[in-house]
């Protein structure tokens, strides 16, 4: 209830009077009050999926109503984790606004957990998070893999090589993932596989504070290629091939299930794949 009336922008005293007006409107019992959590009765089942449908159907009209415009307009949210966000996200708002001006792209970053949440409120229209999960109320449509490199600073021992293999890391002084995060865990699966063992020095909730641990010298990473190159063309960090070729961070783009894309939606999802 605390979380819904937070999503209505209301108080939950609000929220509750206004359940408790619906169910004396209705003449049935929306919620069992007996358990905890709150859990819907049939009346309240069926209810749920009739308001839903209501949403679905308004969300049909509208992109019915866009699409007799005859134009490239309306709008896309767009939810992303940090390291896609500043990494790429900048680029792709700069070519989506040049391809079409009259659609309008809003774009926030976020921790992966919240990004389900934004997609499954209907605050996102897409979300773009790594080792995407499929749902029940989740769709993915994979995006791309990307390879995992050494992070090191330009004066690391291990920077002058062209390719380490994972022994080469045992016992080094490394920065990692918090342990509730998803690449953290298939990182130690990794290493665990490989029998190697390294000393956890620091560990963050993003790839932008292991970067700057890395580049001070606090010790290595195992990161995304592609989300170093800005400190490596700026010289602070070096990306050393990893032989690891099953070691790959897949990225997806989530959304609701049958959700109705509106043509903004539809044509930034073709610029991502293209």
């Amino acid at each position: 209830m605390s979380k819904g009336a937070a999503h209505c922008g209301v108080s939950q005293s609000a929220a509750s009077q206004h359940v408790q007006e619906v169910e004396r409107r209705l003449g049935v019992t929306l919620f069992d009050r007996s358990k905890r959590p709150l859990e819907l009765t049939p009346a309240g089942q069926r209810y749920h999926e009739f308001c839903r449908d209501v949403l679905r159907r308004e969300e049909e009209l509208g992109l019915t109503l866009e699409s007799l415009k005859g134009v490239e307009e309306g709008a896309v949210r767009v939810a992303s984790i940090y390291s896609i966000g500043l990494s790429e996200l900048s680029r792709l708002q700069e070519e989506f606004a040049a391809r079409y001006p009259a659609a309008q792209l809003h774009v926030e970053y976020m921790r992966p957990d919240k990004i389900y949440e934004a997609v499954l409120d209907g605050a996102a229209d897409l979300g773009l998070v790594s080792y995407p999960e499929p749902g029940r109320e989740i769709a993915v449509i994979p995006w791309r893999e990307e390879e995992m490199q050494v992070a090191a600073p330009p004066t690391h021992h291990l920077a002058a090589r062209a390719e380490v293999y994972p022994a080469d890391l045992k016992g080094l002084d490394f920065i990692g993932f918090d342990e509730d995060l998803k690449i953290r865990r298939e990182l130690d699966r990794f290493l665990r596989a490989q029998g190697i063992e390294m000393n956890l020095v620091m560990h963050f909730d993003n790839i932008q504070m292991i970067k700057e641990a890395v580049a001070l010298g606090s010790g290595i990473s195992i990161l995304p290629a592609r989300t170093m190159q800005a400190e490596i063309a700026q010289g602070r960090l070096v990306a050393v091939r990893l032989h690891a070729p099953e070691l790959v961070r897949p990225v997806g783009i989530v959304h609701r299930k049958r959700k109705k894309f509106n043509r903004a939606t539809e044509l930034f999802l073709e610029l991502l794949r293209s």
